[in-house]
């Protein structure tokens, strides 16, 4: 395999690395502080991300999007994320399965979400169905030619900005090896459907300016023109991109520990204790060294990972290698950098605090680090157990 990265993919790291340092990072303290991106701010890096030709890198060309393999996109997932989730969502990466859009649903969701007309949500996980998404309780009935909607969402990032929902509800269910299945159906729902209702979430220490939203349906009634692929087969549609979606994590996450190691190396050779740089200090020297490594070895499973999506030979178990793997190193990564920093490590004075909070979530959303290791486990034992 060849490691070393191509001249174009250099040159959008690049791109990209230029791009966060100048119209992300200048505005990261005052979010965080505010717990608030500004509609203004927002349309600013909407408009500059436009301009620079990153807006929507993650969909086919075909469709306008910017047609990036899957290894150039997760080298710019990875600096993108050395700023808050909170300003670099605005750099949009619409939802990948608005590609099973057909006809009319083409003009009206996927092709503005591509071109920055419109903003898209994931609405899955419910106050009973986090890691147990089979177990949604939202349920959509036939009516004619309609869907009624009932029951409620919760942890739905980004709804408050967003102009449609992706809703999944229960519309049937099945018998599989003795166990009752839901039959799940994917919706795409306007944000001012009557019957649907999106209110701001508990705050969370994680990425401030970057919401999540409660949603809730009483009676929501969605015309069945709305269907997002079949009824029924809303896993279809959902769980390529869950899973791609978790090599994307993975590379948010080996940028985020290059970010912190990048201050913990600065503050390192800048500040004296007992006459000499703390860095000359084998206490913290090894530190150090221990991080590199360990990003490294995130940032190789992640690429390779990428590169075999690239290649139709990922399994589900290599993408929840990388982000647990990455996701934890992360964790450590920032836990080191607050040590190497001392008291001033969990002062809001300076980002290694931020990174620290914001690296929680990683291994919670999008699968939690326990889920990855039941999906790799399985994976693993799966030819034995047959």
């Amino acid at each position: 395999m060849n490691f070393q990265l191509t001249q174009e993919q250099e040159m959008l790291v690049d791109a990209v690395r230029s791009f966060v340092a100048k119209e992300l990072l200048p505005h990261e303290e005052a979010v965080d502080r505010a717990d608030e991106v500004s509609p203004e701010l927002a349309a600013q890096i909407r408009g500059k991300a436009i301009a620079a030709g990153f807006y929507a890198f993650n969909m086919p060309e075909e469709v306008g999007g910017g047609g990036l393999d899957y290894l150039s996109q997760a080298l710019i997932e990875r600096e993108l994320s050395k700023v808050s989730w909170a300003l670099h969502v605005f750099v949009a990466r619409p939802s990948k399965i608005l590609m099973a859009c057909t006809g009319q649903q083409i003009d009206d969701y996927l092709l503005p979400c591509i071109q920055g007309e419109k903003i898209d949500c994931f609405a899955l996980t419910e106050p009973g169905a986090g890691s147990d998404a089979n177990a949604i309780k939202t349920r959509a009935l036939r009516e004619g030619d309609d869907f009624v909607l009932n029951g409620s969402k919760h942890f739905i990032s980004h709804a408050g900005h967003a102009d449609f929902a992706i809703v999944f509800a229960v519309t049937d269910t099945y018998e599989h090896n003795g166990r009752k299945r839901n039959a799940v159906t994917a919706f795409l729902v306007d944000r001012d459907t009557p019957g649907m209702t999106i209110r701001r979430g508990p705050k969370c220490v994680s990425n401030r300016g970057y919401h999540t939203y409660e949603m809730f349906f009483d009676d929501c009634r969605v015309p069945a023109s709305k269907v997002l692929g079949e009824v029924g087969k809303g896993w279809e549609v959902a769980n390529a991109w869950l899973t791609a979606g978790r090599v994307m994590v993975a590379a948010n996450c080996v940028g985020q520990a290059q970010r912190a190691l990048d201050a913990s190396l600065q503050w390192a050779a800048d500040r004296k204790q007992f006459g000499q740089a703390i860095g000359s200090y084998q206490g913290v020297s090894f530190k150090l060294a221990d991080m590199a490594t360990q990003i490294r070895a995130a940032e190789l499973l992640t690429l390779h990972t990428a590169w075999k999506m690239d290649q139709g030979s990922m399994t589900d178990g290599e993408a929840g290698m990388a982000k647990l793997f990455a996701s934890e190193v992360l964790g450590k990564v920032a836990d080191e950098a607050v040590q190497i920093y001392g008291g001033m490590g969990l002062m809001d004075e300076g980002p290694v605090e931020r990174i620290w909070r914001n690296a929680r979530i990683e291994r919670i959303w999008e699968g939690t680090s326990e889920i990855q290791r039941h999906i790799i486990s399985r994976e693993l034992l799966r030819p034995l157990l047959r």
